[in-house]
């Protein structure tokens, strides 16, 4: 039997939120649910549980019986080479749906690492088909999320495919920045960032020595400032134009 994917965390950091009470709702980006689609969720929530930076959520070759949401924080999705080399396939931040891909597969085909202490929403990936049968408005939505992170790889793919270093380097830090941003985890131009160059690096394609020389590059442009865990952007408009970055439509996205 594969082994289970969920980390082994204490009983004293399981914690509650109820879904009528979610903060991520009063944020003003995602779609309101019907009353009959709260009472669904929260039935298919079993829980929530508390990660460190660097805990597993989600380990590659094994099975996980459980789906979650971010509450709080940030993670990531990679993949691993048999020497160790690793790609950084997307990041997840506050209302990403992680886990989907296990819905269809025994096991999973990549790996989930917390960036920063996270709290996640656990549900119970076997009342997964009761939501297809009973909840078609929320069926659709699961297939918005799968499409939407199918989007961010595929301008993930382009990027390590086709766009230079710098661009590449560009927009990872304006793409993250403007995905905090209409979250509400900004301030103004600021933002606290939890990646750290090797992150950068890995989901870019680089290797550290570029990726520095490529930062330099940014910061003596003046189109980014990155200090003490801060990323500022100093020029979004030619940020953008360097590298052919359109964000997409801030409101109304789903939540489960």
């Amino acid at each position: 039997m594969p082994k289970s994917g969920m980390p082994r965390l204490p009983k004293s950091s399981t914690r509650q939120t109820a879904c009528r009470a979610c903060p991520l709702t009063k944020l003003g980006v995602f779609r309101l649910r019907t009353e009959s689609e709260l009472g669904f969720v929260e039935h298919f929530k079993s829980g929530e549980f508390v990660t460190d930076s660097g805990a597993t959520i989600l380990s590659e070759g094994r099975s996980s019986s459980h789906l979650y949401t971010l509450l709080q924080g940030w993670a990531f999705r990679y993949k691993l080479l048999p020497d160790g080399r690793r790609q950084i396939l997307s990041f997840a931040l506050p209302g990403d749906f992680l886990g989907l891909r296990s819905s269809a597969t025994p096991e999973m085909q990549y790996s989930i690492e917390a960036l920063t202490p996270t709290v996640l929403c656990v549900f119970s990936r076997d009342r997964l088909w009761s939501l297809y049968e009973k909840h078609p408005a929320l069926a659709y939505d699961l297939t918005w999320i799968a499409a939407r992170g199918e989007a961010i790889v595929d301008d993930n793919l382009l990027s390590v495919g086709r766009r230079s270093a710098i661009e590449r380097v560009a927009y990872t830090l304006l793409d993250l920045f403007v995905r905090a941003r209409q979250i509400n985890l900004s301030d103004g131009a600021k933002l606290d960032f939890p990646l750290t160059q090797q992150h950068l690096a890995d989901a870019s394609g680089l290797s550290l020595v570029h990726t520095n020389k490529t930062l330099r590059q940014l910061l003596a442009r003046r189109l980014v400032r990155w200090k003490s865990g801060t990323l500022e952007i100093l020029d979004e408009e030619r940020l953008a134009q360097l590298c052919f970055y359109t964000s997409e439509p801030a409101d109304d996205r789903p939540l489960i």
